[in-house]
C-alpha cells in the first residue's frame, strides 16, 4: 500500500468516524425527546396511541404491580432477545440502542420526576405535546437509518417469514390498543387514543420530509460558467449543464441543475439576481435527493 493510498485511507476512516459519532449522538437526542414526550405526557393521560408504551399503558391499568415504565423496559428488553435470537449478529446495533436507552430514560424519569397525575388539566394541549416530541424524535431517529425498537423488531420478523403488509398489521394493532384504552379506562381517553395515532402518522411523516428538504433548481441563463463557479466553489455543490434553447427566441441558453439546501439557495437566489438579471429559474422543493452528497442509493 503506498503513503497516497494510506493517507486515503485515514482519512476515509476519519470521516467515517466523525459521520457514526454525529449520527449517535442524533439518534441520542432524538430518544430523550421521545423519553420526556412518553413520560410527561403520554403516560399520565393514558393515550394509547400506538407502540411499546401503549402496551405498557394497558398492562399497568390491568396489573398495577409494575409502573408503565417498568413494562416497557420488559417488554423492550424481550423483544430484543427474540430479534438477536432471529437475526443474530446482523441485527442492527442502532437499534438495540435506541431501544434500551428509550426504555432506561423511561425509568430514570419515573424515579427522578415521579408523576401521580397529569401536569395540567388540559387533555388536548398533553397530547399534543406527546405527539411532537415522540414525533420529532421518531424522525431524527429514523433519518439516521435507526429504528426505537419495540414493535418494529416485531415489524422486521414478521417481514421476514410472513408476506403480510406489515405497515397495515401494524397499524390495525395499534388502533386496537387505542380501543381497548376505551374498555379500560373510558370514552375520552380512547378518543384522545385514536386522534393521536392519526395525528401522529401524518405529523412523523412531514418532520422527516422538513429535515430532508432540499431546494432543487433549474436555472436558463446566458452566463453559465460564473454561475457554476458560484456553486461549486462558494457553496461547494456540484451541478448539472446542459445545452438549451428558447421556444419563442431561438436563442441558444445553457440549463443548470442543481441541488440545495434552504441556506445556499438564497445565497444562490442572490447571486443570479447580481451575476444574470434576465436568468430563468425554476426552484422546486424535493426531501428525497439520492446520489452523492445526499442520500446513498439503498
Amino acid at each position: 500500500m503506498t503513503k497516497e493510498s494510506t493517507v486515503r485511507t485515514k482519512k476515509f476512516n476519519a470521516e467515517k468516524l466523525k459521520r457514526e459519532i454525529i449520527s449517535y449522538l442524533l439518534i441520542t437526542f432524538g430518544t430523550v425527546l421521545m423519553a420526556v414526550g412518553i413520560y410527561f405526557f403520554k403516560f399520565p393521560n393514558n393515550f394509547s396511541t400506538g407502540g411499546v408504551s401503549s402496551m405498557a399503558i394497558i398492562l399497568s391499568a390491568l396489573a398495577p404491580k409494575f409502573t408503565q415504565a417498568e413494562y416497557m423496559l420488559a417488554i423492550n428488553m424481550v423483544l430484543l432477545v427474540v430479534g438477536l435470537l432471529v437475526f443474530g449478529r446482523g441485527f442492527a446495533v442502532k437499534t438495540v440502542y435506541c431501544s434500551m436507552l428509550l426504555s432506561v430514560l423511561t425509568r430514570v424519569f419515573e424515579v427522578i420526576v415521579p408523576l401521580s397525575a397529569p401536569m395540567t388539566d388540559q387533555k388536548l394541549m398533553e397530547l399534543f405535546f406527546s405527539i411532537a416530541f415522540i414525533a420529532v424524535g421518531s424522525a431524527i431517529i429514523f433519518n439516521e437509518r435507526a429504528s426505537s425498537g419495540g414493535t418494529d423488531i416485531i415489524a422486521m420478523i414478521l417481514k421476514k417469514f410472513t408476506k403480510m403488509d406489515i405497515g397495515k398489521a401494524l397499524l390495525c394493532s395499534d388502533f386496537l390498543f387505542a380501543l381497548v384504552s376505551v374498555f379500560i379506562f373510558d370514552m375520552e381517553t380512547g378518543m384522545f387514543s385514536v386522534f393521536g395515532l392519526v395525528l401522529k402518522a401524518f405529523v412523523v411523516d412531514n418532520i422527516i420530509d422538513s429535515i430532508n428538504l432540499k431546494k432543487c433548481f433549474m436555472i436558463v441563463t446566458d452566463k453559465p460558467d460564473e454561475i457554476c463557479e458560484f456553486i461549486n466553489k462558494e457553496l461547494h455543490r456540484g451541478a448539472t449543464v446542459s445545452e438549451c434553447m428558447g421556444a419563442f427566441t431561438d436563442s441558444e441558453k445553457k440549463l443548470i441543475i442543481t441541488v440545495l439546501s434552504r441556506n445556499q439557495a438564497i445565497m444562490l437566489k442572490m447571486f443570479i439576481k447580481e451575476t444574470d438579471k434576465h436568468a430563468f429559474s425554476v426552484i422546486t422543493n424535493s426531501s428525497d435527493i439520492l446520489g452523492k452528497g445526499f442520500r446513498n442509493v439503498m
